[in-house]
């Protein structure tokens, strides 16, 4: 399959989801889902991951994976079973969770909203530990402080999933880099997704040239957290 386009720009599917979280709904209507969103998604990563492969020359790109429509609703006190978007990603490593490795390109189309991102949402203890010393590292420091004001010039938004409240034990409090020694994460949004692109081959492209341009801080942060 060839990616064309999702199904409409206003996640019509979605809204409609939204309303009727039962099983019965979404089986009646699961064809619309398939043909309209998790298909195209599926092949609009598989076409980007050719596309973008050659900007990561130092690590492995991994298969792109599409997460399930299925909420995992055991801790939350919102017990609806339904995601009210799609989503996939492209790893830096097989079989990766996207939680897990640095990650060339998430996108997520439906519901609040349509974006795409790259970089490392939320670092497990070990890789963490790696970040912060890369960090506190002249010469690695400084070279990721380049990187983000790059990406912040071409209207790139960073960002971190949790940030800790002081400066973690064993760093200066009053470090030049102390804002990204606090970061549990670190992530780049990308500019804003114009919403006629989600029905054109336009938007793989658009996908294709902001995912390049992130890529050597996904490279760094791959380098660092490993």
């Amino acid at each position: 399959m060839t990616f064309s386009g999702f199904a409409d720009t206003n996640a019509k599917f979605f809204r409609a989801l939204a309303k009727h979280q039962d099983r019965a709904w979404f089986q009646a209507h699961k064809t619309e889902f398939e043909e309209g969103w998790n298909a195209p998604m599926k092949a609009l990563l598989d076409e980007l991951r050719d596309l973008v492969d050659g900007a990561f020359p130092h690590t492995d790109l991994g298969a792109p994976k599409v997460f399930r429509i299925f909420r995992d609703v055991r801790f939350s006190k919102d017990k609806s079973p339904y995601k009210t978007h799609v989503g996939g990603f492209l790893p830096l490593q097989r079989t990766a969770k996207a939680t897990e490795v640095p990650i060339a390109l998430y996108l997520h189309a439906g519901l609040p909203e349509c974006f795409a991102a790259a970089g490392h949402y939320m670092m497990d203890g070990p890789a963490l530990t790696r970040f912060r010393e890369a960090v506190a590292d002249d010469k690695r420091g400084k070279e990721l402080v380049r990187l983000l004001a790059m990406l912040e010039k071409k209207k790139f938004k960073v960002d971190s999933r949790e940030l800790t409240k002081r400066v973690p034990k064993g760093y200066d409090p009053e470090h030049p880099r102390a804002e990204h020694l606090k970061r549990k994460g670190l992530t780049v949004t990308f500019p804003s997704l114009p919403k006629e692109l989600l029905v054109s081959r336009k938007l793989v492209p658009w996908l294709a040239g902001h995912a390049k341009t992130a890529a050597p801080l996904v490279e760094w942060l791959a380098f660092a957290t490993a």
